[in-house]
């Protein structure tokens, strides 16, 4: 069974235990992917994925709350809740529904914060927030950064950390960005073995990919598609402006 199948199964008993009737018009689910101008507004960089039309947020409304999700195939999509529990979760799409849909849910019940993602000036402080918080709690460990971020990336190499980055996107895979070069997802592995730490993000709990990062070294889930996952499995996860 995958997380995401067993996040299903825990969604459904969440939704017993609140005697919810799946099928009610109440707990209607619609989700729909964003425009660049929606889900991060105008920050101060223009690099991030958002942007760069390369993928987009998914985002799915449940009873007032909004819960958010990167994917590479966006779409729109209306039903009830246990319509969203009956979908097979194989496409990016599907699955992004589900996550989007999961995060709503559980910001609904007051479980998870930050399913929202951050905008304008708000991306730049989170990346300024982040080399203290790794200090702190692991000094100047070498990091297998998963996932260009550039903010995220720019912030910790300023900070004098050692990291190698990976990334799905092969536009840029071999290319130097923000002074990083970035390598295939391919090396994931082989960049956790070299590691203190990893920080990931969220998208490899929805692709299922994560599972080459557990070799023993923490794992740090960064962003709003890991909320309700990071909430589920009790996995460390940051997201310091995520509204």
């Amino acid at each position: 069974m995958t997380l995401l199948q067993e996040a299903r199964t825990k969604l459904r008993q969440l939704a017993a235990t609140y005697k919810w009737n799946e099928n009610e018009k109440v707990h209607i689910v619609s989700a729909h992917d964003l425009t660049p101008a929606e889900a991060i507004g105008k920050p101060d960089r223009d690099d991030y994925p958002l942007l760069t039309g390369k993928e987009v947020m998914m985002e799915a409304h449940f009873r007032g709350s909004a819960g958010q999700a990167f994917t590479d195939r966006p779409g729109r999509f209306e039903g009830t809740l246990g319509e969203v529990l009956q979908l097979p979760l194989d496409t990016n799409f599907r699955r992004a529904v589900f996550v989007a849909t999961l995060n709503a849910v559980l910001r609904n019940l007051q479980q998870i914060k930050a399913t929202v993602h951050c905008k304008d000036s708000e991306p730049a402080l989170c990346a300024q927030k982040l080399p203290a918080y790794i200090q702190m709690r692991y000094g100047q460990p070498k990091i297998a950064f998963i996932g260009l971020q550039p903010g995220l990336i720019q912030a910790l190499k300023s900070a004098g950390f050692d990291l190698l980055v990976t990334d799905l996107n092969p536009d840029n895979i071999g290319h130097i960005r923000c002074g990083v070069r970035i390598e295939d997802a391919s090396l994931n592995a082989e960049h956790v073995r070299w590691a203190d730490i990893v920080l990931a993000t969220g998208s490899v709990l929805v692709n299922d990919t994560y599972q080459e990062l557990q070799q023993g070294k923490p794992v740090i889930y960064y962003g709003v598609t890991a909320a309700g996952l990071a909430k589920l499995f009790d996995l460390p996860r940051i997201c310091f402006c995520g509204r």
